[in-house]
């Protein structure tokens, strides 16, 4: 059913689990995994809840915390262009970060977790309160936790002090910050008494929107990561409700494996032509299955012929996953197995081309008749030969 993001956020909000009983009876749901493609408008609903849920002019208390791009916005590098050597990672000024560090004193935790998921050698320093020098030669004071520093140990006298990390590494780094205050706010809410818990800034918490957490992770990391965060909300026992949208399959469904009915619910988030969305509930007692969804999507694509440049990057990425499945060393033996066994080259060249473009000109979507052709006989092809259970006569080639 198309409906707006506004829409789909109430739909979260009011979700509510009915149990099978002679009498029905309705419950509210405690977590919700929702599975979306980059770009399908996660980060989006994840702001059209917030509005739904605490607008910022009756902002008096705190009613949800979220993670989500905007979070990791509230952090950017300051490269030190003119003399290269006191490269930081700046903190804007915001009720999130001071919570975390002033309020709670969460340093401790952020590093010890940050190098469980990096490195022992790799660590990060938040700055104490300094005074400096502007352009005008005026003294500016720098507020304490507003900079962090990150230190490379090598093991010898070769150590790196304000190293420059990854965009993986800060991804990470940020989502410490807020696993950390996640962990406090479980913790809080779990003390009954008001007057026993160590801090009052929860007491009117409802939701827990969490929008992709890491994305660069190795699997290994990945797994463990979900599996943390699972039992992270299972040891919550106050009436606080989770929200979690994900574009990676692994994670859906590490956390799918995680969580069980009967206050669980899973959904997947599709954009429609006509710029509304779609919310489906994912009913299956098996676990979601990235193959099939990515299958169903091109098919749709290719029946439609609305075929743009990022339909071929998941053509390549399903080929990708279908040859390690079946034990081949590239997926250009797949397409060596079909009817374009000819053309592999011709047909490795378009996928590679359209799916990670180095020129600007190819960043265009639109795509030219030829193409669109060749990505219909590639998913055709593909289905037919290795006995997918697909019906492909629709596709028009």
């Amino acid at each position: 059913m198309s409906q707006s993001l506004k829409q789909i956020a109430k739909s979260l909000r009011d979700a509510q689990n009915i149990t099978r009983a002679k009498e029905a009876q309705s419950s509210d749901v405690k977590v919700q995994l929702v599975y979306a493609f980059n770009g399908n408008g996660k980060t989006r609903l994840s702001r059209e809840f917030k509005e739904l849920i605490a607008p910022k002019e009756e902002e008096t208390e705190i009613k949800a915390l979220y993670y989500n791009a905007f979070t990791e916005d509230l952090f950017y590098w300051d490269n030190d262009l003119d003399g290269d050597t006191d490269r930081k990672l700046i903190i804007r000024p915001n009720n999130f970060t001071s919570l975390v560090l002033k309020d709670l004193g969460q340093e401790p935790n952020i590093v010890e977790t940050f190098q469980h998921y990096t490195s022992d050698n790799l660590t990060p320093t938040f700055n104490e309160e300094y005074t400096t020098k502007n352009e005008k030669d005026e003294d500016v004071t720098i507020p304490a936790y507003s900079e962090v520093t990150f230190s490379i140990d090598r093991g010898d006298d070769d150590n790196i002090p304000n190293a420059k990390i990854s965009k993986g590494e800060e991804s990470n780094f940020i989502w410490c910050v807020f696993y950390s205050l996640l962990d406090q706010v479980i913790e809080a809410l779990n003390t009954v008494e008001l007057d026993d818990r160590a801090t009052d800034k929860f007491n009117n918490l409802e939701y827990i929107f969490i929008d992709d957490p890491v994305s660069s992770l190795d699997d290994s990391h990945l797994i463990e990561l979900a599996v943390n965060i699972a039992e992270l909300i299972k040891s919550s026992q106050s009436e606080l409700k989770f929200i979690i949208t994900t574009h990676n399959p692994l994670f859906f469904n590490v956390l799918y494996n995680e969580f069980k009915k009967p206050k669980f619910k899973k959904y997947i988030l599709s954009s429609l032509e006509d710029g509304n969305f779609e919310l489906v509930n994912h009913n299956n007692d098996s676990p979601f299955s990235y193959h099939l969804h990515v299958f169903s999507t091109l098919m749709d694509t290719a029946i439609s012929e609305n075929i743009e440049k990022y339909h071929f990057h998941l053509l390549r990425n399903v080929l990708e996953k279908t040859a390690t499945f079946l034990n081949y060393d590239d997926w250009g033996e797949l397409i060596r197995k079909t009817p374009l066994e000819d053309e592999t080259p011709y047909v490795k060249r378009i996928l590679n081309i359209t799916s990670h473009s180095k020129h600007s000109g190819e960043e265009s979507r639109i795509i030219e008749e030829g193409d669109k052709r060749i990505f219909k006989r590639i998913l055709k092809d593909i289905i037919e030969t290795f006995n997918f259970n697909i019906d492909t006569t629709s596709i028009n080639i």
